[in-house]
C-alpha cells in the first residue's frame, strides 16, 4: 500500500521504547525522515542508532521531557531547523501509575493532567504552524481504550486521557481547513512494559502469578491474546498517510475487539 511517507518529516513522542519505538520504527519503514524524543537520553540512542541502522533513513534523536512546554518548544524548532518542514507528529506519553480515587493526592492529578493531557497540548501548538505553512499535516495522538471504557484502578487514565480526545476533536474542527488531519488511536491491552509492570501490580495484589493477570485479560478480548506494539503502529501508519485523507476527528480503537460498547 503506497503511504505517501516517503521523505515527509513524522516527529514522534516517547519513542525509546513501548509503542512510541514502534511507531517510530513502523514511520521510517515508510521512508519517513524521523525526529524521536524521549527521556531516558541511553535508550533513547539505541534505538534511534538502531532505526538509523535498518531502514536507512536520517534521525534526530534529543532527550526531552514532554511535560515541559519550552523543552518541546525547542526540540519542535530544531527538527524544523534540521529537516525544513514538519508533516506528522506522534504524541506520546507513559501512562499515570494504577491507583484508586481516594487514594490520589492533588500533586497526582496534576502529575496525571501534565503528562498526559498538557503534553499533547505542547505537541500541537508547535507543530501546527508549521504544517499550515505547507497545507498538509497529521497529527495522531496515543491513549488508550480507557476513553471507552473505564478501567478499574487506573482512574487517572480514564479521567485525563478522555480530555485528549476533546482535544482532538476541536483541533480537527479548526484545522481541517489547513489541510490538517488530527485523530487518536487507542491501544487495548498491548504488550508492553507498561503492562508488565500493571500485571505485576495486580498479580502481588491477589497472590497470583501475573500470567494469570495475562491470561484473564486475554480471556475478554475476541481475538483471544493481548496486542502487539506493531499493531498499534500499523494503524498510526495509516492514519498519517495519503489514504486517510478523509478521516478526522476520530478515534480508532486497537484492541482485538475488547471495547463491546457501539459507539
Amino acid at each position: 500500500m503506497e503511504t505517501g511517507l516517503k521523505e515527509r518529516v513524522a516527529i514522534v513522542a516517547a519513542s525509546s521504547q513501548g509503542l512510541g519505538l514502534a511507531a517510530a520504527e513502523a514511520l521510517a519503514a515508510e521512508g519517513a525522515r524521523l525526529a524521536m524524543c524521549a527521556r531516558n537520553e541511553k535508550t533513547l540512542g539505541a534505538a534511534a542508532e538502531e532505526i538509523r541502522r535498518r531502514h536507512k533513513v536520517p534521525v534526530l534523536a534529543e532527550r526531552v521531557d514532554v511535560t515541559d512546554g519550552e523543552a518541546v518548544h525547542r526540540f519542535v524548532e530544531r527538527v524544523a531547523k534540521e529537516f525544513g518542514r514538519i508533516d506528522v507528529c506522534v504524541t506520546n506519553a507513559g501512562g499515570p501509575p494504577a491507583k484508586n480515587f481516594l487514594s490520589l493526592s492533588a500533586e497526582e492529578w496534576r502529575k496525571a493532567v501534565e503528562l498526559n493531557f498538557m503534553s499533547a497540548v505542547h505537541f500541537c501548538r508547535e507543530v501546527i504552524p508549521w504544517m499550515q505553512k505547507n497545507r498538509w499535516g497529521r497529527i495522531v495522538t496515543i491513549t488508550s481504550v480507557s476513553v471507552k471504557q473505564p478501567i478499574g484502578d487506573l482512574i487517572l487514565s480514564n479521567a485525563v486521557r478522555a480530555a485528549v480526545v476533546g482535544l482532538v476533536k476541536s483541533l480537527a474542527n479548526e484545522f481541517g481547513k489547513d489541510g490538517i488531519l488530527v485523530n487518536n488511536v487507542a491501544p487495548g491491552y498491548t504488550a508492553t512494559e507498561r503492562l508488565k509492570e500493571l500485571a505485576g501490580t495486580r498479580a502481588l495484589a491477589a497472590g497470583i502469578p501475573p500470567e494469570q493477570i495475562y491470561g484473564r485479560w486475554a480471556a475478554d478480548v475476541p481475538v483471544g491474546r493481548l496486542g502487539q506494539p506493531e499493531e498499534l503502529a500499523a494503524a498510526i501508519v495509516f492514519l498519517a498517510s495519503e489514504r486517510a485523507s478523509y478521516i478526522t476527528g476520530q478515534t480508532l480503537l486497537v484492541d482485538g475487539g475488547y471495547y463491546k460498547g457501539l459507539f
